[in-house]
């Protein structure tokens, strides 16, 4: 038996973003380690995490779900995004010591693998000018083989001047871009849940149409899933969402409401690894596939990675190349658009450098809250 002995947290960073790390080690000496998804306030996750960690002293770590479903419990109310995003982080932990007790990378305890490899695709928010987005496309084409981008579909703020020239500018551009790249590579399209009035989301999705988008992620707020389904029927493209709901139970009125084409949780939010599957079998039974959401650093691309080896609806992973992590000494890193499995890696299969994360290396970040011209404040 694996006994869990103590939990340590690590408040770090990568690239601009804080990012909080967790390490549950054994009476045995097996380590265990997973990432949080840090949603705000920063510091807010390790006084939940110490809490929870009160109820695990002397469990068994090998116990995932028994864990998993005790946290749960003791919340008594539903958890939400914070406690959520805590019990996450000690899931991971604990199946990779559940792994690495067995010598096993953990997709391996997931039924083994159902693909060879893992196909990625990056996120390009910075470049509102066509050049400039088609050089840093190019560039990532050429340094990681990247064949699939996900980019900003507003080319000025969604809040500002007539929505119809909003739309038709974010139509050419796209023409332009699309035509720039061979045709077989894949762009995606985030509209971040700025949109409050579904009739323009759907009208932001007839201009991509015409250039064939992979998807358009949150077009409209996730609240309302009525909303969502009528505007998905009208969008004639694929609708993906998902990243700000919480548990299979939202997912399913999701699904069953067909308000979306491709679900994107996230497994640092909706509880682990151990949440994730249930959520991601639902969608199978539903015809629709997983492309889970990851902005986060290089452990929790490694949690998604061994997630979508074992899963058969996955399609592919968000990727964020990461430029400041020195706590990651051998990060998933793409080949040809693709992350490789590291069949002979027990646990994640990546090492974690508990000296770097001792020294200071935190960075303070605040969500930036938009204002309209007229004074009013709306989603960023």
């Amino acid at each position: 038996m694996s006994k869990i002995d103590r939990i340590r947290c690590y408040m770090t960073r990568v690239d601009d973003r804080p990012r909080l790390l967790v390490a549950i080690t054994t009476e045995d000496g097996i380590t265990g380690w997973g990432e949080a998804y840090n949603h705000g306030p920063d510091h807010a996750l390790e006084p939940v995490i110490d809490w929870l960690a009160h109820h695990l002293a002397g469990e068994d770590a090998t116990r995932v779900t028994y864990i998993n479903q005790k946290l749960l419990q003791h919340f008594r109310f539903p958890p939400g995004a914070i406690g959520l995003a805590a019990i996450a982080a000690i899931d991971h932990a604990l199946w990779d010591i559940s792994a690495k007790a067995l010598g096993v990378p953990v997709y391996k305890l997931l039924g083994g693998a159902v693909r060879d490899r893992i196909e990625v695709y990056c996120g390009v928010y910075t470049a509102p000018d066509v050049g400039e987005t088609i050089d840093i496309v190019q560039d990532l084409r050429e340094r990681s083989g990247f064949r699939a981008f996900k980019l900003s579909p507003y080319r000025r703020s969604p809040n500002v001047g007539r929505w119809g020239l909003t739309c038709a500018m974010t139509g050419r551009w796209f023409g332009q871009i699309r035509e720039a790249f061979p045709e077989e590579e894949e762009f995606a399209f985030d509209a971040h849940a700025m949109i409050f009035e579904p009739i323009r989301a759907v009208q932001l999705a007839q201009a991509l149409a015409p250039h064939d988008p992979m998807f358009l992620e949150e077009p409209i707020r996730p609240e309302n899933i009525a909303a969502l389904a009528a505007m998905k029927a009208k969008a004639m493209i694929p609708i993906a969402t998902g990243e700000c709901l919480y548990n299979r139970y939202e997912f399913l009125n999701l699904l069953k409401s067909e308000a979306a084409d491709i679900i994107q949780p996230d497994i640092a939010v909706v509880g682990g690894l151990t949440e994730m599957r249930r959520i991601a079998d639902l969608a199978d039974a539903h015809y629709v596939s997983v492309m889970p959401h990851n902005p986060m650093g290089p452990l929790a691309t490694a949690h998604n990675l061994h997630f979508a080896a074992a899963q058969v609806n996955f399609r592919m992973l968000e990727y964020r190349p990461p430029e400041h992590a020195p706590w990651a000494v051998d990060p998933y890193e793409p080949v040809d658009g693709y992350l490789a499995l590291r069949p002979d890696r027990p646990g994640w299969g990546i090492e974690i450098d508990e000296a770097a994360l001792a020294s200071p290396d935190y960075v303070h970040w605040e969500r930036r809250v938009e204002t309209r011209p007229d004074g009013s404040t709306a989603f960023p």
